[in-house]
């Protein structure tokens, strides 16, 4: 069995920021190579593992999606050998002063965000929060050095080594939705010492967090016949709201909304009552922003489903998961997975 701690803090030493995935596709590749019958690489770089199943042939197949992308930054200018910043994905400006980071020019350079002193800022931001516009990063070198080093549109990735705390938490960057990649590991080990009736596709898709590209793609190339969408969601923090977050580390959220197949949702939530799972009803009435609504629209439709996994200060350098609440996902996908039988899909009907 992979040791999920270290491989989740593996994952997330990587940067692979949305789009430019390259860096952490090979970790993932090189744990999922002994779980699975193939590995393949779509055109826009997703890794597809493919189980085989046993059933008879053609038999139907089910996809699971982790993105293994990443927010980060983008280097928009150079000034004076300060970089000027853009976004990658959704960026809290709120926490990047100060924040260690990486800058990845003709060789990677440590870096750190500085902010315009407030008293030069325009007087109706100065005691607001700061545009991302007016941090630069500083790399600790000359003008014409940096020049010399950077380029207008490399990338910028977090620096914060992971942490294990108290209570089985692993803190870090990254961890939306590489704790997904690794829950997702923990399932096809799983299902590798047991039987499964339909084919299993395992896919680390890329570009979530600017484009759902990856599951749009792979949704299309590998046409399943059910999908589920394996990600994170709000976990509750000092000051959330109650009706918009979950808790930290009392089980899963099973999404509901229309972006869910009502009978794959329903079934999900009674096997996690039977297995003892716990979970948190998570209610999504519209587009749910993560991979399950590029799956379920695509070609003429595939059923979907969405799990999330608890996480504090999402969208920052410090991300912070239970690793119960990772092994909980993965166990739950694989015993829905090995229940599967050649008649689930005759039995699937829209009720909402």
């Amino acid at each position: 069995m992979t040791d999920t701690a270290n491989f989740l803090k593996e994952l997330i030493s990587a940067p692979g920021l949305s789009g430019y995935e390259s860096a952490v596709r090979p970790l993932v590749e090189k744990v999922w190579r002994p779980l699975t019958d193939e590995l393949s690489v779509s055109k826009l770089g997703s890794l597809h593992g493919f189980q085989r199943g046993t059933g008879p042939e053609p038999r139907q197949s089910i996809l699971v999606a982790a993105h293994m992308d990443a927010i980060g930054l983008m280097v928009s200018a150079i000034v004076d050998g300060f970089l000027r910043l853009t976004s990658i994905g959704g960026i809290d400006a709120r926490i990047l002063p100060g924040q260690m980071v990486t800058v990845h020019g003709r060789h990677d350079l440590p870096g750190m965000v500085v902010a315009t002193p407030a008293r030069l800022l325009p007087s109706n931001i100065q005691t607001g929060v700061v545009p991302l516009e007016y941090f630069l990063v500083d790399v600790g070198l000359l003008p014409e050095e940096v020049t010399d080093l950077v380029r207008v549109g490399d990338l910028v990735s977090f620096a914060q080594a992971p942490i294990e705390l108290a209570g089985e938490t692993i803190v870090g960057h990254t961890l939306d939705d590489r704790a997904a990649i690794a829950a997702l590991t923990h399932c096809l080990e799983l299902l590798r010492t047991r039987a499964h009736v339909w084919d299993v596709w395992a896919v680390a898709t890329v570009q979530e967090e600017v484009s759902l590209g990856g599951a749009y793609t792979s949704a299309f190339q590998l046409h399943p016949s059910l999908a589920i969408a394996l990600d994170v969601t709000f976990a509750s923090s000092p000051g959330s709201p109650g009706h918009l977050t979950v808790p930290l580390g009392k089980g899963l959220s099973l999404v509901w909304g229309p972006n869910m197949h009502p009978f794959l949702y329903n079934t999900i939530k009674e096997l996690a009552e039977r297995l003892d799972i716990p979970f948190n009803f998570e209610p999504a009435p519209s587009h749910t922003g993560t991979d399950t609504f590029a799956m379920q629209v695509t070609a003429e439709g595939i059923p979907n489903m969405v799990i999330g996994i608890p996480l504090r200060y999402m969208h920052s350098p410090v991300e912070m998961v239970v690793l119960k609440d990772i092994t909980r996902a993965g166990r739950l996908l694989a015993e829905f997975i090995a229940q599967l039988d050649e008649n689930f899909m005759q039995k699937l009907t829209w009720d909402d």
